[in-house]
């Protein structure tokens, strides 16, 4: 799924200017836990959380994370977002809450890190 199509689903806003919507995204996670995400998210994912501090950027860094989507409204802090554009990872941000993000997602057919099979 590309990263324009997540951002009609989702109905969400771009945080960082030069995004590029055609990124290739093959699975979503939604965690606030980055410890959980380093165990169990796999590389060219979508990432749905509510934290919105600098460790989000290093994490998705090390776990290969294509985007990040911020649920609830929530706005990353300016420290984030400059990290964020020097690590060229996408930033989205979409009022709605992270069950619901990750139901609209799934009902599309973006698949979840337990059942993605590598094509």
């Amino acid at each position: 799924m590309k990263l324009h199509e997540i951002k009609e689903i989702l109905e969400a806003e771009i945080i960082c200017d030069d995004t590029n919507l055609e990124i290739e995204i093959k699975m979503g996670c939604g965690a606030d836990l980055m410890s959980d995400v380093l165990a169990f998210i796999k590389s060219e994912s979508l990432l749905l959380t509510g934290l919105i501090n600098p460790q989000v950027i290093r994490t998705a860094e090390m776990a290969d994370i294509k985007a990040i989507c911020f649920v609830r409204g929530k706005m990353p802090l300016s420290e984030t977002i400059k990290l964020a554009k020097e690590k060229r990872i996408p930033l989205f941000s979409t009022k709605l809450p992270m069950y619901e993000s990750c139901g609209r997602l799934y009902q599309k057919g973006l698949s979840g890190c337990s059942e993605y099979k590598d094509k």
